[in-house]
Order: C-alpha cells, then sequence, then structure tokens
C-alpha cells in the first residue's frame, strides 16, 4: 500500500503543464479504433485507466504504436474489430467500462468486460437498461456490476432517450451504441454534460447534432481518421487551481488546459468564492478550446454552489470541499448525489476526512455543507480514490501540521507523475511505498 507523506507550508508557483485530458484520451482511442485510415494522437495521457483502453483495442485486433504520449492508431473500420481472445480489463475506470459497452453492444461477437474491486461495485444500471432498449444482449452474474458479459450478433435498433441523471458517460455509451443502430437516436439531458464525444464524432466526420439538451445521431455512419491533439486535464489542473487560490503571496500558470465550457464548472465555482484566475492566450485546437490559465492567491469566501454547475464540475468536488475548507463562512453543496457512485462514495470519504483535519461539516444525501476555518494534520484513509488522495495533498498547504494520506497506488490512473510535478511546484510532498 503507497502512502503520501505532506508537510505543511507548501505552496505553488511559476508555469507548469499538467498530463493529457484522460476524457478526450479515452475517447481519442476508441474513435481512432474504429475510423477508416490511421489517425494520430498527441498529448495522450500515460495514466492506467487510458493504458487499459489502448490495451483494450489491441486485444480487438486494432494495431496501435506509442511512444510517450505520441499514439498512432491503424483503424479497422465500423465492423472491422475482432473477438479479443480475453476479457476486458478495464482496470479503475468507469467511463472506459460504460463507453465500451455501449461499443460492444453493436459488435458481431461475444465479449466480457471486467474491472477491478471498486469498479465492479459501481452501477451499471444506468447503461444495461438503455441499451438493452436498443436490442443488445448484456448479462452480469452481480446483477448490474461488472463483470458483464455483452452477447455478439444483436440488431440494435435507434432509441429515443430522456437520461435520468446528467452523465457524459450515459450519453457516450449511447451514442457509441447508436453508430451501429438502426435509424437515428435521440439522447435528452436533464443538464448540460461534457461534450467531447460529440466534439470528437464530429472530427471524425460523424454527423452529430446537439441543441440546448439533445443530442441525435443516425445510425451506420463511417468515420474517417484524424489527427487529435489531447490538452491538458482541466480535472489535473483543479487540483493547482486550488492550490493557488489557498496558498499565500503566490502566482501559477497551467500551460494548454483543455477549457470546454461543459467542463469549466469548477473555475466559475472558485470565481463565485472570490478566487483570481484569468485565461490567457484562448485558441481553439482540433475543436477543443484550450487556454493557459493564470491563478493568483486569493481570499475564498464560502457560497451556495449553484446545482446547474454540479454536472459540470463533478470530477473536481474532492478538492473543491478543500477549497471550502479554506474558506470564511459556510459552503453548501446540493444535486450532487452523483459523487456517492464514484471511485468511492467521495462525500462521505472526503467527509471523513476533513473531519480528522478538524473541518468542521454537515455531511447530506445528495451533499454536504462545509464550515470553513482552521485545518489541522493527520491521517487520511484515501480509500484507493486518486481524486481524494490528490484533494489532500493540496490541503497540506492550508494545513498547521503534517497530512499522511493512505492508500494512494491508484494516482497514477488519472495523474502519473503528479507528486514530482506537485514537489517541483513547491508542495511539501513525498510518496512513500
Amino acid at each position: 500500500m503507497t502512502s503520501i507523506e505532506c508537510l505543511p507550508g507548501g505552496t505553488v508557483g511559476g508555469s507548469i503543464r499538467v498530463p493529457g485530458d484522460k476524457s478526450i484520451s479515452h475517447r481519442s482511442i476508441i474513435l481512432s479504433s474504429i475510423a477508416q485510415g490511421t489517425s494520430h494522437i498527441s498529448g495522450f495521457l500515460q495514466g492506467e485507466d487510458s493504458l487499459n483502453t489502448l490495451k483494450a483495442f489491441q486485444s480487438m485486433g486494432v494495431s496501435i504504436e506509442r511512444e510517450g504520449t505520441r499514439v498512432i492508431v491503424h483503424g479497422v473500420g465500423l465492423h472491422g474489430l475482432n473477438k479479443p481472445d480475453k476479457s476486458l480489463d478495464m482496470g479503475n475506470s468507469g467511463t472506459a467500462m460504460r463507453l465500451l459497452l455501449g461499443l460492444l453492444a453493436g459488435q458481431s461477437f461475444d465479449s466480457t468486460l471486467v474491472g477491478d474491486k471498486s469498479l465492479s461495485q459501481r452501477p451499471m444500471k444506468r447503461v444495461i437498461e438503455p441499451l438493452q432498449a436498443m436490442g443488445a444482449r448484456i448479462e452480469s452474474q452481480f446483477g448490474y456490476t461488472a463483470p458483464l458479459n455483452v452477447s455478439g450478433m444483436s440488431k440494435l435498433n435507434a432509441i429515443n432517450y430522456p437520461t435520468p441523471m446528467a452523465s457524459a458517460q450515459v450519453k457516450s455509451c449511447l451514442l457509441l451504441a447508436a453508430l451501429y443502430a438502426e435509424g437515428e437516436s435521440v439522447i435528452v439531458e436533464p443538464a448540460v454534460t461534457r461534450d467531447h464525444t460529440e466534439r470528437m464524432l464530429r472530427g471524425f466526420g460523424c454527423q452529430v447534432i446537439s441543441h440546448d439538451r439533445q443530442v441525435r445521431i443516425q445510425g451506420h455512419q463511417q468515420l474517417s481518421a484524424t489527427e487529435i491533439e489531447v490538452p491538458a486535464d482541466i480535472s489535473s489542473a483543479a487540483f493547482f487551481l486550488v492550490a493557488a487560490s489557498i496558498a499565500t503571496r503566490t502566482e501559477l500558470t497551467l500551460e494548454h488546459v483543455g477549457v470546454n465550457p461543459t467542463r469549466t464548472g469548477v473555475i466559475d465555482i472558485l470565481r463565485l468564492m472570490g478566487a483570481d484566475i484569468t485565461l490567457l492566450n484562448q485558441r481553439d485546437i482540433g475543436g477543443e478550446p484550450v487556454a493557459d490559465i493564470r491563478v493568483r492567491s486569493a481570499s475564498l469566501q464560502g457560497i451556495h454552489i449553484p446545482e446547474e454547475l454540479v454536472p459540470l464540475a463533478i470530477d473536481e468536488f474532492p478538492v473543491i470541499f478543500i477549497a471550502a475548507a479554506c474558506a470564511q463562512g459556510e459552503t453548501l453543496l446540493s444535486g450532487a448525489g452523483e459523487l456517492r457512485v464514484k471511485e468511492s462514495d467521495r462525500i462521505e470519504v472526503m467527509a471523513q476526512g476533513l473531519s480528522a483535519l478538524g473541518v468542521q461539516l454537515e455531511p447530506r444525501p445528495d451533499g454536504i455543507k462545509i464550515f470553513g476555518g482552521p485545518m489541522a494534520g493527520g491521517v487520511i484513509n484515501s480509500h484507493g480514490d486518486h481524486r481524494i488522495a490528490m484533494a489532500f495533498s493540496i490541503a497540506s498547504i492550508a494545513a498547521s501540521e503534517s497530512i499522511r494520506i493512505e492508500d494512494c497506488a491508484n494516482v497514477d490512473t488519472s495523474f502519473p507523475g503528479f507528486v514530482d510535478l506537485a514537489a517541483g511546484a513547491g508542495i511539501k510532498i513525498s510518496i512513500h511505498a
């Protein structure tokens, strides 16, 4: 079991670039593999999650060459995948499992998706039910959790589906299945979620119509190879956005960060709290908006987080909770029940950790109330959740004593090199086997 030790008194400064966006990295491999021709990807995230997706497609007969963050994918077309000779292991990634389930539902061969202990407990009913309504045959020995067996030769029909929760994973799963369906599929969301799949499908020449909260796609469209540049991940940048905000007399620039408006909820929330965040050198790279982000230290204030921002910052709430603990006054989050079914129950695990550091709070079924104030040190159990571990590393900047975080091996799933980058920026952090 790996642990992270953080001493108080750290800071951040200078210019850094965090690794590539995990959501875009997953999708770049998936769509390049089923496109016609050879696609070139740069900035690919070398984390365990995205590498598991790459290996899954290699096991289905796709020739993929990788040198660091550069990847060349020789696509096999919409119907060119082959039956894998073993189960496809998605490790810790809910994104990979849910998206591949949609893709595999339309294949001519049988397949099985498995994951680690955490992923095997995460809810898959939200994607299985609509896929079954399209005609897919999916079975699980344990109800609606992995391992999942997908039967081939299913004839998929188009679907008109209002998703019961705001989830980009559900939407993307159904969009991939819809490529193999007869007719036009329509997915309607209760709130706007990240739209990387729609943007990237268009980049591969696929017609996708988005309006407000509705996405329409016609089945059996062929994808054509393209070039993809993966920007730095705003979910990874979020840890340093908070670090620079709560540190004293600091200025930090995060380079080449993806600022897709369906992903910038963390910036909006921190600005509402009084954070000094400026987007510089804004540009468009391959259909995705990108910018350098300058952050200066600021006096944060507690707020009632607007519910419409929750889906746009769902992965960043662990470190937003740290910002709330360092703010003056109360911060209230509601409408975020989805946090309870992530890699861990992030409301409960963050509440336990913050309480161990002396922070006053009130957990709620769909959120939490956090009372800002002094933060002590202590020992935190991250429960194997990478974002929990990294969030409490950032908390050490404001803590009066050292913080030790246990069970941190999964940090590399989303942010390889986090400890080295954080230490280089000024945080007093070290890792222990």
